[in-house]
């Protein structure tokens, strides 16, 4: 259910960045660690945007695996049920896979200025 928790934070990020514009498209970075799942993300995403300037949009979810570097031998892998380094066994850092990152907006463009072009 934390999904309605974030569609309603990517709603309010593309509405101060769109300066009154309606947004068509809203494309958004998720992390695998975030355990987000994304059609429950574009189900709430349609309900908060209601009678804003996202209504209607689209968004479009990119999924960011895992990638994990060991602290003491360097080594990076992909891990599956490890989290420690398969190499050494040392402890890992997460280099991907933790992000929840509005990407872009994309808006409609202002009538008034693609006459004065």
């Amino acid at each position: 259910m934390h999904e309605l928790s974030i569609a309603g934070a990517v709603v309010d990020t593309a509405l101060r960045h769109a300066e009154d514009r309606r947004v068509l498209v809203v494309n958004l970075r998720v992390g695998q660690l975030r355990q987000v799942i994304p059609d429950s993300l574009a189900f709430y995403f349609d309900i908060v945007s209601r009678d804003t300037l996202v209504e209607g949009a689209r968004l479009e979810q990119v999924v960011v695996p895992v990638r994990m570097r060991c602290e003491a031998c360097a080594h990076e892998w992909e891990p599956e049920l490890m989290f420690r380094c398969p190499e050494c066994s040392g402890a890992g850092e997460v280099l991907a896979g933790d992000e929840l990152e509005v990407d872009s907006i994309e808006v409609e463009e202002d009538k008034e200025c693609i006459g004065s072009r």
